[in-house]
């Protein structure tokens, strides 16, 4: 049969066990894992940066299902790439990061870019080891990625020194691993999913809070389902927009604030109480507010707030519970109520506050004039990234999603520079749809040199930025005379030029009348552009009643 290397092995076992996409950065020792993986089928990514590739690899997981893979040098390239481990961790992302090491034979004797990496990357994933024996390489694999998507998924790493990859082992003598099969779905136990559907009929003024936990389970059907049988309200969280479309009549995004704080009951599906949900405690919820809650992992149950009915198992196989027990009942929420009609009520009020800056035509523009052409321009099937403070988060108001898995974002850690490598994975997983990048001026400096990635390859991923000349707020000027302000950035910098400088199309744009005429330009390109859009400096949020952390 012949001999087979390391490298060989970990890119085959890879393969065997559902790894598409491979994204990092080569030298030593890991050029020949690349090299391996592109030869075995796997598309590999070349990136600039350890951390933008982790981030890759991460929405790769979630887009598809099965982890993507981060290939680091030793040493600070591992070091790197713990940022992308950190952020699938409070996602709850599958990747799988393969680090490079010095030869196991040199351990402790002071190697080039020797690390304790096993022992740094453990805090963050739910599995770490070094691979120690070639032939035990496709054992570890297939532990690693089955760890990375069984049960609540997450991030995992695999350390590989230098003569485990150069290494070579006969055929032979490499045990056979099965091809791991799709996550096992757990479903609740009866009688609470009855208690559930007890509780929501008593509820005066109910709501369904959707999470990412449904887009991860491919819950979408099912949910639909449910909602259009019982009327529930719903509010979707950053990235579970799109597992039902935000433009549902039954969306409750548009008054988001006061469904939040008047609801009597709320149905937690496969999101948090954290601190995107303001920890569901007043003054932002009803102190009375009665909680049920279906989630994957147990632990989760009445973090922060009690439960009073917990359904625990896979979001698409409990919905798909609910849907058969509401068979044999013959209640729905009636239209029409108090309810709704304080929230549509409060929805005319919202839309009315921030119209006038939808229709600003002021020369520097502000967030929500420039979004409204943006949410014109953007095609429906396209894949949303969102990245910045106040670009982010008011896209999410404005930018809406009609189906799921469409809208990338910092999510629960809130993690700026995840715009590229959210942008490029994206580009690999779906090139049949258009990729939409929104980005702040200070976001895109994070991962800034990743258009050379885009440009490269010849990604048609659609970036705009929004930039104000600041962190958050914005300058109108620089100041001569005294320090710049800690959050100065350099105004009407030409972050376009970076595009044109890498060979793709870009676009500057003040006059807010010209926003629509570029960004079509862009669209039309057939490779990668970037349109830079100039803001007011003081542009920023309507007025909110609450403080973002409010407890």
């Amino acid at each position: 049969m012949g001999k087979v290397t390391g490298a060989t092995l970990m890119a085959r076992s890879l393969k065997q066990q559902g790894v598409k996409f491979m994204f990092g950065i080569v030298g030593f020792p890991v050029q020949p894992i690349a090299a391996a993986a592109q030869e075995e089928g796997i598309s590999y990514i070349g990136m600039r940066n350890e951390q933008s590739a982790s981030y890759a690899a991460q929405a790769v997981g979630y887009l598809t299902g099965r982890p993507g893979a981060c290939l680091t040098v030793s040493g600070p390239g591992v070091v790197h790439g713990l940022a992308g481990l950190a952020n699938a961790q409070q996602n709850f992302w599958p990747m799988i990061m393969i680090g490079g090491a010095s030869p196991t034979y040199q351990n402790g004797m002071g190697a080039f870019q020797e690390e304790r990496q096993v022992q740094i990357a453990s805090p963050f994933c739910k599995f770490a080891h070094a691979v120690e024996h070639v032939e035990r390489i496709p054992f570890y694999v297939e532990l690693a990625v089955r760890q990375s998507i069984y049960g609540r998924p997450g991030p995992v790493y695999l350390d590989m020194p230098d003569d485990i990859i150069r290494g070579e082992v006969e055929e032979g003598d490499v045990a056979p691993v099965a091809d791991i099969p799709e996550p096992p779905r757990m479903q609740a136990m009866p009688e609470s999913v009855e208690a559930a559907l007890d509780v929501l009929e008593q509820a005066k003024r109910p709501l369904v809070i959707v999470g990412k936990g449904m887009a991860w389970s491919r819950a979408e059907d099912e949910l639909r389902a449910f909602i259009d049988r019982t009327r529930l309200p719903f509010l979707a969280s950053p990235l579970g927009k799109g597992v039902l479309d935000d433009n549902h009549p039954l969306s409750v995004g548009a008054a988001r604030s006061h469904a939040l704080k008047e609801a009597d009951v709320i149905f937690l599906m496969g999101a948090r109480l954290n601190w995107i949900m303001h920890y569901g405690r007043p003054p932002r919820f009803n102190k009375d507010v009665r909680i049920i809650q279906l989630d994957l992992a147990a632990e989760a149950i009445g973090n922060n707030m009690p439960t009073e009915v917990a359904l625990l198992g896979d979001g698409k196989a409990v919905v798909g519970q609910l849907n058969k027990a509401l068979q044999s009942r013959q209640w729905f929420y009636p239209a029409g109520t108090d309810w709704h009609k304080g929230i549509a009520e409060k929805a005319a009020e919202n839309a009315k506050s921030i119209q006038p800056m939808i229709d600003d035509d002021s020369n520097p523009t502000n967030y929500y004039r420039a979004l409204k052409d943006i949410r014109e321009w953007v095609p429906e099937d396209a894949v949303i990234i969102g990245e910045g403070a106040n670009t982010m988060d008011i896209g999410r108001t404005q930018l809406p999603n009609a189906a799921p898995r469409l809208r990338l974002d910092a999510g629960s850690y809130g993690t700026m520079g995840i715009g590229m490598g959210f942008a490029i994975a994206a580009a690999v997983v779906h090139p049949e749809r258009p990729i939409v990048s929104v980005s702040g001026d200070s976001a895109i400096g994070f991962s800034g040199m990743e258009i050379e990635t885009a440009c490269r390859l010849r990604l048609p991923i659609k970036i705009v930025v929004l930039s104000n000349g600041g962190i958050g707020s914005g300058l109108a000027e620089l100041p001569k005379d005294k320090p710049l302000p800690p959050r100065a950035l350099t105004i009407g910098s030409g972050y376009e030029k970076m595009m044109e400088a890498f060979g793709g199309k870009g676009f500057y744009v003040e006059d807010p009348k010209k926003i629509r005429g570029a960004l079509d330009e862009a669209m039309a390109y057939k490779g990668p552009a970037l349109v830079n859009i100039r803001l007011h400096p003081n542009a920023g949020r309507k007025p909110q009643q609450f403080g973002w952390l409010t407890t």
